[in-house]
């Protein structure tokens, strides 16, 4: 996960909680909902974004296992 991502996830998520603090406070339940809403956002880009890097962490290994394999087949 990029520095970029993660800023932007966490700045999601920042947000969410100030929002929903705020609503807390005032008592505007809409408000409250849409910080809960916004945090669960940037959590879930945190859930996708880590397993987009498994997944391509995966897909390297198989490259390397094929590629390994190719070029030593007696193994």
């Amino acid at each position: 996960m990029s520095f970029e991502e993660k800023f932007d996830n966490a700045k999601d998520k920042i947000a969410g909680k100030a929002k929903e603090l705020e609503g807390k406070i005032t008592g505007d339940k809409a408000r409250e909902v849409e910080g809960k809403t916004q945090n669960v956002k940037g959590e879930a880009k945190d859930d996708v974004q880590k397993v987009r890097d498994v997944a391509h962490d995966d897909v390297d290994a198989v490259k390397d296992a094929l590629k390994n394999k190719k070029d030593n087949p007696e193994k």
